[in-house]
């Protein structure tokens, strides 16, 4: 009985110990809490990886294996108000290498190269990239043989350049020989195989079918290092861009963003050694830009720049009613089938030489000379310091302003009493001298002013001067702490001393008094359909303006006096049927050259056609204008009106 219930007890206490290991034991409470911890450590991690940090993958692994290249669009055209073409773009031939497709020749020729070194028991052997570089330099340098025999040429590889485009654009064509002549390429395309690694690339450069033809207008441009491409397609992907060209000068600047292309681009994969594998991912075709229409007239420009010559100057003609630029020279100036590609040193150095970067027309400041003298007639006359019918001093060639002894420079001098037309005929200094100093200089300045003739035009070009000085005495004592005298004032009313324009400014004051009005904006862009522009007006009477125009008229009228006389004897200069409206002026800049001027419109009973020309030389007097610069504005007169009666008549 005792040993049963020993044994009894010893099962319940076996029974119990199972019991608590089964359901109760820590250590397997922990074993299973680790291997639940893991394995939702190991979830997550896999979660991570699939849906969060896929994309990130992804986008590593493609720019490990994709590249973008991106081609410049063609720029757009630039038109004439006739449409005539004034720049385009033309082919530009180059023979090229693509590299990527060399791999296999370039491997054999560096085990050839490595084999030829041990067969010479050279110790001195290259690395593996050195022989590589070797082994480029030499195959290039056999296809630039081929074209070089072709071509009956000598070329070199540039070893630094081929390392160079290896490195960095190594799935762009490699360039050996750039711009080629049509009949080259003519003779190498008969030749290359299709297939063949070496071909013709052609991309776009400038054209000028009118060569100088408005060049400072027109502008140039240089290589853009700097395309924005920030909106195509491939951010991120290492990216080899075609260098493209941006406006450096000129309408080509002004009007960039309009000329430029949009852009085209090839996402191409490649293989660890950088070469594509074709075909491309993704491609989209450059776009040309957009074409501009300039409100030039080819014909008058080159009129304009044939009468100049080799002198140095500028002409302007405006269309009176719309501001609209119909011609704008300036010379010396330079050819821009130089800039086509590129500007070589050679002619860079030339166009220093001969200053010929400057665009006189909106740049080039001077005194304007008696031509002022229609400003200060005005002034007069609205300040009723004269009227038309009034006598003027009686001109015996001088007279003294203060302890000065002033002269009439016209040429003649002796002139009499005249009344404000003849004046302005004859364009006498001591009229002009005594009616400036009885108006004043503020009414004179404040009259410039309400020309604008002390500010730019706003003419749509990058470069034009703000140097315009329409001076008065605060600006004397301002500019030189000095006092304001009758001297000054003399010298003002025959548009010497500090009163300082450009040709386009005294263009668009001929152009504004033709209308009768004051303000005259000039345009570059040609629109069919724009309207008149208007201002505030003169404020003449009919009489008083009708005095004005009759001595700018009898200015060109027969009259040894008369300063433009030669436009009527000299029938080679005058345009027949068409009333002109003009007046001469010399101003002497002191220590350089004299400026001769001419400002004009036509015809006088209903205007069109406003000019400017300003031509520097050394003949003094006042008939300088009217031998110089007059024949040039009545040249472009003569054009204007032959096509308009062309056009007339259907032609």
């Amino acid at each position: 009985m005792l040993l049963r219930d020993s044994n009894n007890t010893q099962r319940k206490r076996e029974g119990s110990l199972v019991d608590t290991r089964e359901g109760r034991d820590p250590r397997v409470l922990v074993f299973h809490g680790i291997v639940a911890v893991a394995l939702l450590v190991l979830a997550s991690g896999l979660a991570y990886q699939q849906l969060f940090k896929s994309t990130s993958l992804y986008e590593q692994a493609r720019q490990q294996n994709e590249r973008r290249i991106i081609v410049p669009g063609p720029r757009g055209n630039i038109y004439d108000r006739n449409g005539k073409l004034l720049v385009g773009n033309r082919p530009r031939l180059a023979v090229v290498l693509y590299l990527d497709e060399l791999r296999n020749e370039i491997r054999r020729e560096a085990l050839r190269i490595r084999k030829n070194y041990r067969e010479t028991g050279d110790r001195d052997l290259p690395n593996g990239q050195q022989m590589e570089q070797i082994a480029r330099v030499s195959v290039v340098q056999g296809y630039l043989d081929q074209v070089d025999t072709l071509l009956e040429r000598t070329d070199r590889v540039d070893s630094h350049r081929l390392e160079e485009h290896f490195a960095r654009q190594l799935l762009l064509p490699y360039t050996l020989i750039d711009d080629l002549p049509p009949e080259q390429f003519a003779r190498l395309i008969e030749h290359l195989p299709v297939n063949s690694p070496l071909q013709v690339y052609t991309s776009n450069t400038r054209a000028y079918p009118h060569g100088a033809a408005a060049a400072h207008v027109l502008g140039y441009v240089g290589i853009d290092d700097t395309s924005d491409i920030e909106e195509l397609p491939g951010q991120g992907l290492k990216t080899f861009p075609v260098k493209g060209t941006i406006g450096r000068d000129g309408l080509e600047k002004r009007f960039d963003s309009l000329l430029q292309g949009q852009a085209g681009y090839t996402i191409l994969r490649v293989d660890p050694g950088g070469y594509k594998v074709n075909p491309p991912i993704e491609h989209r075709t450059p776009v040309q830009g957009h074409s501009l229409t300039t409100s030039l007239d080819i014909d008058l420009q080159e009129v304009a720049e044939l009468q100049l010559g080799d002198r140095r100057g500028a002409a302007v003609a405006l269309d009176v009613q719309t501001g609209e630029v119909l011609a704008l020279a300036s010379e010396p100036g330079y050819d821009l089938t130089a800039f086509s590609p590129r500007l070589s040193l050679a002619a860079k150095e030339d166009i220093d030489a001969r200053k010929a970067w400057t665009d006189r027309a909106v740049n080039g400041l001077s005194p304007p000379g008696s031509t002022f003298k229609i400003l200060v007639s005005t002034a007069a006359l609205l300040g009723g310091a004269t009227t038309p019918e009034t006598m003027g001093p009686d001109c015996e060639g001088f007279m003294m302003i203060g302890k000065r002894r002033a002269t009439c420079d016209n040429g003649n001098g002796h002139h009499g009493e005249q009344t404000l037309p003849d004046a302005i005929a004859t364009s006498c200094d001591i009229y002009f001298y005594t009616l400036g100093i009885a108006v004043g200089p503020q009414a004179i300045a404040d009259q410039a002013r309400r020309f604008h003739m002390d500010r730019p035009t706003g003419i749509e070009l990058p470069f034009e001067t703000k140097g315009m000085i329409i001076p008065d005495p605060a600006w004397l004592k301002k500019k030189r702490d000095e006092p304001w005298t009758s001297g000054h004032t003399a010298n003002m009313s025959i548009g010497q001393g500090d009163v300082d324009v450009t040709p386009l400014d005294m263009a668009c004051f001929v152009a504004s008094f033709a209308r009768g009005e004051t303000v005259t904006r000039p345009t570059l862009l040609h629109d069919p359909n724009r309207s008149p522009q208007h201002s505030d007006p003169i404020g003449l009477t009919p009489e008083q303006y009708g005095a004005i125009v009759d001595g700018m008229e009898k200015c060109t009228q027969p009259g040894r006096s008369h300063t433009a006389y030669f436009l009527s004897e000299i029938p080679a200069f005058g345009v027949p049927g068409v009333r002109i409206a003009g007046k001469t002026g010399t101003a002497q800049l002191p220590g350089k050259f004299n400026m001769a001027w001419f400002i004009c419109f036509a015809p006088i009973e209903k205007p069109e056609i406003a000019v400017a020309i300003a031509i520097e030389g050394n003949e003094p007097g006042e008939f300088g204008g009217g031998r110089n610069s007059a024949p040039v504005a009545t040249a472009i007169l003569r054009e204007y009106f032959a096509k308009k009666r062309a056009a007339a008549a259907g032609l």
